[in-house]
């Protein structure tokens, strides 16, 4: 039998915690996350004329979140994790929203052609991707030129002192809430490792300009603890 490999076990995990993901981002932010997505949203109006692929959508909350701020937008979801799309499903169900498809695909290798879509954005995706070039990579063959690429994810803050006392906040305190909550001590105890692994916000630059995405800029938000990129195909 064949081994679980990395992608598998975080789409297991993601299936498992599912039922749970919103109450907990929820809390682990103080409601914060709607804000970050809605930064994204702005981000992705500002493309040109054109469908919208939200990546690892999840829940579908960034989707939801430019459908509002953008309603004559085609908004594509997409996540590897089939117990999200549920997730994601119903919510839109619940909402009345019959705008955003959402359906199963992997970042790494994304089924849709070449230039389909004038932005590709991500919220929390690229901690969890096992070649995070490959996936930048697909992001942009998939945009059109003169179209936008934006990520958000979680950093490590650039203070010493913060970055000390958001360890023990992402390191102990997240798990416990974890176990908590979503029944998943694991679950939340890869978070913040994926965090501490994680590139650099200027490393992060780099890597977009190395697959040939131009003007690249990001913020950091969150009081340094997220950062939102930007780049142009």
């Amino acid at each position: 039998m064949r081994a679980p490999s990395t992608a598998d076990a975080v789409r297991s995990m993601f299936t498992r915690i599912a039922a749970r993901y919103d109450l907990m981002n929820a809390l682990m932010t103080g409601g914060r996350h709607h804000a970050w997505r809605r930064r994204v949203a702005r981000a992705a109006a500002a493309a040109p004329d054109g469908p919208v692929l939200d990546l690892a959508t999840g829940t579908a909350d960034l989707a939801l979140a430019l459908c509002a701020l953008d309603p004559r937008r085609l908004v594509v979801g997409a996540d590897f994790s089939e117990g999200m799309l549920r997730e994601g499903r119903a919510k839109l169900a619940a909402r009345g929203e019959g705008r955003v498809p959402l359906l199963a695909a992997d970042a790494l290798a994304l089924p849709f052609r070449d230039g389909a879509f004038a932005c590709v954005m991500s919220a929390f995706l690229l901690r969890n991707l096992e070649d995070l070039e490959r996936g930048f990579r697909e992001m942009r063959r998939v945009t059109r030129p003169g179209g936008l690429v934006i990520a958000l994810d979680i950093v490590r803050p650039a203070t010493p002192v913060w970055d000390a006392l958001f360890g023990v906040y992402f390191n102990r305190v997240v798990p416990a809430l974890g176990a908590l909550v979503a029944r998943d001590r694991q679950a939340y105890t890869y978070l913040p490792q994926s965090v501490d692994r994680f590139v650099t916000p200027a490393e992060l630059a780099r890597l977009m300009e190395k697959v040939g995405l131009r003007e690249v800029r990001y913020r950091r938000l969150g009081l340094g603890t997220i950062a939102l990129h930007v780049g142009v195909v």
